[in-house]
């Protein structure tokens, strides 16, 4: 008989390298982990945030290879050997990323809890050169809530950046 399958119920781990913010992390995760809780409580990087846990609120917005993805719906081990990066790695060699800065130029954030996500969010729509006008960056941005309702600031803050062609 070859090897034995898991029995049901049980615990499967698999060892993952994750490349976050220019540095490589080997972990062992339970398959079912998502690259959301991996960052958040396996590495402590905690500026990715874990809102609805459903996809429905873009909280938890990273990128992969310069994508933007969900971290709650992506598995940990999906995301092994890919460029991940988190609000943690936009600084530009310590100085606040042009977002940020304009984010707060602009009061973008209110509770502070969706900003990460909208950022990361933001930076992947500049670099995509989808911030045409208003409505576009309404658009493109529609997967990302604020419950504090700092829409208005938040597009502002966002054409600031992409009109003077900064790029992450």
């Amino acid at each position: 008989m070859g090897g034995s399958a898991p029995q049901a119920g049980a615990v499967v781990r698999v060892p993952v390298v994750l490349r976050v913010n220019g540095t490589e992390h080997r972990m062992d995760v339970d398959t079912r982990t998502t690259l959301l809780d991996a960052l958040r409580d396996g590495l402590k990087l905690t500026g990715t945030k874990k809102g609805c846990d459903q996809g429905q609120c873009g909280a938890c917005t990273v990128h992969i290879d310069g994508r933007r993805v969900l971290s709650c719906l992506t598995l940990a081990a999906s995301a092994d050997g890919r460029a991940v990066r988190t609000i943690e790695g936009l600084d530009r060699n310590g100085a606040p990323h042009p977002l940020q800065e304009a984010f707060v130029k602009h009061d973008g954030l209110q509770c502070g809890y969706c900003t990460s996500g909208q950022i990361m969010s933001a930076v992947a729509l500049i670099e995509e050169g989808r911030a045409g006008s208003d409505d576009d960056i309404r658009e493109f941005m529609s997967g990302n809530l604020c419950r504090c309702g700092a829409y208005p600031n938040i597009v502002a803050a966002i054409r600031e950046v992409a009109g003077r062609g900064d790029r992450a």
